[in-house]
């Protein structure tokens, strides 16, 4: 089977935890053995995230005030690179004899994409409100909450299309694990006259990874994420995981744009695009989650 796994923030980074590269490394080699023994067998591209650290390369480079900030389409890449060199290399080490590649991935969007008028996608660090009051005296950026606490959000336009698109096929067919479309792609937009430039957004990754995911002709989505399943009325007494569902059915419930939001469109764009279905599960149960025995399970 070809197989696109969407790799939540989570591998890498646990909520709330400070975003050192010794945990950033310790998680990712904890996740690495059962990633690598559930993937055996399956051609396998993975898409991860990268909110946190994109927003503390932010932080960083508008700390050194000589220069003007990096904009967020170089920060992305410099997140594509940091964080595929961690994820590969684990992967390797737990695997060694499966070849294993990290591509720098650009995602082309559309300049006019709303989205730029409205920022909804968290990045950074997590903030107290007290913590926001400071920073909005410091900065011109948005924040929202997220949870009981404040995040920087920035737009979030719709991919479009994967640039390396042939690259990353020629490569899965060749055996590789490809690891790419990092943070959902650098963000670049197609110009008039056909060249490419950067923008200041972050794409959803799941998002691209459903784009990519139909674009290779995946027999499966899978969302790995910190969660066992999609919830209804998460977070109260009456809260309940859903099995199996239909993605009509699944999106007539509502769902928060910082959180369950994007998986659920992902999943749902998956399996009307392409009559396949994907699933939304934890990355602690991977093996259950793509052999369709955990998690929820998207159908057309």
């Amino acid at each position: 089977m070809r197989i696109v796994v969407a790799l939540g923030g989570n591998a890498l980074l646990k909520r709330g935890e400070p975003l050192s590269a010794e945990n950033q490394r310790r998680n990712m080699r904890a996740a690495a053995d059962a990633l690598a023994l559930a993937c055996k067998g399956h051609e396998i591209v993975i898409v991860h995230g990268n909110g946190p650290q994109v927003g503390l390369l932010a932080l960083e480079a508008n700390a050194y005030k000589a220069l003007p900030p990096y904009p967020l389409d170089v920060l992305g890449a410099e997140s594509q690179g940091m964080i595929g060199y961690v994820v590969a290399q684990e992967l390797r080490n737990a695997s060694p004899e499966r070849p294993t590649a990290a591509l720098i991935t650009q995602t082309i969007v559309d300049g006019s994409d709303p989205a730029f008028q409205r920022p909804t996608k968290p990045i950074g660090p997590v903030y107290t409100s007290e913590e926001v009051a400071s920073l909005r005296e410091q900065h011109s950026w948005t924040y929202a909450q997220d949870g009981k606490s404040f995040r920087r959000v920035v737009p979030s336009p719709q991919p479009v299309e994967i640039v390396e698109l042939p690259i990353i096929d020629s490569l899965v067919r060749s055996g590789v694990l490809v690891i790419c479309a990092g943070g959902g792609g650098i963000p670049v937009r197609r110009n008039p006259d056909g060249r490419i430039s950067g923008v200041e957004a972050v794409i959803d990754k799941d998002l691209a990874a459903a784009l990519l995911a139909e674009m290779l002709g995946a027999d499966q989505l899978a969302i790995l994420t910190d969660v066992d399943a999609v919830y209804l009325d998460w977070g109260t007494p009456q809260q309940k995981a859903i099995g199996k569902i239909k993605s009509l059915d699944l999106r007539r419930h509502g769902f928060a744009d910082g959180s369950m939001g994007p998986k659920v469109s992902a999943a749902c764009n998956f399996a009307e695009r392409t009559g396949r279905a994907a699933v939304i599960g934890s990355l602690s149960a991977v093996q259950s989650v793509l052999s369709g025995e955990g998690g929820t399970i998207v159908l057309p």
